[in-house]
């Protein structure tokens, strides 16, 4: 077909990278450019015990969040949000994790290394330039065998994957996809699937007068033969959504839907990444990892932590080590406080989520917003609902802040 992809690709190298020679941005803890990892450990073939994550993006409809910190670890409960797909993962029997990603990748290390503390073993492979979702997935190729779970960077899900599974091993199915309902399908790509789910086209966004026959959409989370990897063209920027699955579709390899009414957010905008938040500190989010710190009565607070007698805590709330919520401040409902946050006499913070180090001041008021790391805000300051504030920025005293339209 004309202007399809060539799919023969060069199973053995490993994109952006020249063979032969060494990546300066390796770490000890990174593939080699054969995908061969230090110490790797194969699966057997028919297994679904590894996965890819695919995080090669610079998060640009995160930031400002996105300009001092790697989406795959921006705090979801003071957890970085990575920890919660691998924790779903684990849940599901994935022990072997391939991040591929080429954005601040030490954000991630620090913050999670190889995770071994979340029971799986998480390992990096690095692009040198982002070669969207297919050469990402391209790049981890080689380390793969068996079946294979691909997870979009920014999906919090709480998706039955063991019965995906057996949906996809039922089916003969080479590929498939989790499809996810929504009340309004055509912000999204649509599926459109025969009756027993075997994969038939994708579009993109149609408009309001195109007539739409589905309102699944392709939720960003796979189940892929691995053998089907190698097929995707090295070097080059490849989308699975626009090129890899239609090819497939149309070379007529078994590729399925697979239906389900699973909470699912894509958390990539300022928005939805607090609303994520939301949704978990009202438990509509079915996670094995439980809010961080001791539960008191709907909240949960670090030892640490200091409330003070006559401080309010509205639940539900989530307070990190060594924060301090001083004599009458308010706090909550659905709040977050990073590590070391402060929140002054009189202030008071609902609906929002404060990063570390963030000091707020005397009889300010907060609602619905978002506030980066080593945020300083000053006394009898009011930011509005849907207020982002980058890390590091400084509101000074009395300031009345609202939201810009995104």
């Amino acid at each position: 077909m004309q202007g399809r992809p060539d799919f023969r690709g060069d199973a053995h190298h490993l994109s952006g990278v020249p063979q032969g020679l060494p990546d300066p941005r390796r770490h000890p803890g990174d593939a080699d450019q054969r995908g061969a990892a230090l110490g790797a450990r194969r699966v057997s073939a028919g297994t679904a015990t590894q996965a890819v994550i695919l995080a090669g993006g610079q998060g640009t409809r995160l930031r400002p969040l996105t300009l001092a910190r790697a989406k795959p670890v921006v705090p979801l409960l003071n957890r970085p949000f990575l920890a919660y797909q691998l924790a779903l993962l684990r849940q599901h029997g994935v022990t072997d994790v391939i991040l591929a990603c080429s954005y601040r990748v030490d954000d991630v290390r620090i913050a999670l290394g190889e995770a071994e503390h979340l029971g799986v073993r998480l390992r990096y492979v690095i692009e040198a330039e982002p070669l969207g979702t297919g050469g990402g997935i391209r790049n981890a190729a080689d380390l793969t065998s068996g079946t294979v779970w691909v997870l979009n960077g920014d999906v919090l899900t709480d998706a039955d994957l063991s019965a995906m599974r057996v949906f996809h091993e039922a089916r003969g199915s080479r590929t498939t996809i989790f499809l996810r309902p929504v009340p309004d399908p055509r912000q999204y790509g649509l599926v459109e699937t025969a009756a027993d789910g075997r994969l038939q086209r994708f579009r993109e966004k149609p408009g309001p007068e195109e007539a739409i026959a589905t309102n699944t959409i392709n939720a960003g989370v796979y189940l892929i033969d691995a053998a089907l990897l190698a097929r995707i063209p090295a070097r080059q920027v490849v989308s699975v959504e626009r090129d890899v699955f239609p090819t497939l579709i149309a070379d007529g390899v078994p590729c399925y839907g697979w239906p389900a009414d699973a909470y699912w957010r894509d958390i990539g905008s300022p928005i939805a990444y607090r609303a994520a938040q939301m949704d978990l500190l009202a438990g509509q989010v079915k996670t094995p990892l439980p809010p961080p710190g001791e539960a008191r009565d709907g909240c949960w607070i670090d030892p640490s932590a200091f409330v003070a007698t006559g401080a309010l805590l509205e639940p539900p709330v989530v307070i990190g080590a060594e924060a301090s919520v001083q004599v009458g401040a308010r706090v909550g409902p659905l709040t977050v406080l990073g590590d070391h946050a402060r929140i002054a006499p009189g202030a008071r913070v609902e609906g929002s989520v404060l990063w570390e180090r963030v000091e707020v001041g005397e009889g300010s008021v907060l609602r619905d917003c978002v506030i980066g790391a080593d945020v300083r805000i000053g006394a009898d300051v009011e930011l509005a609902a849907g207020v982002i504030l980058e890390s590091g920025a400084v509101v000074p005293d009395h300031a009345r802040l609202t939201a810009l339209p995104r």
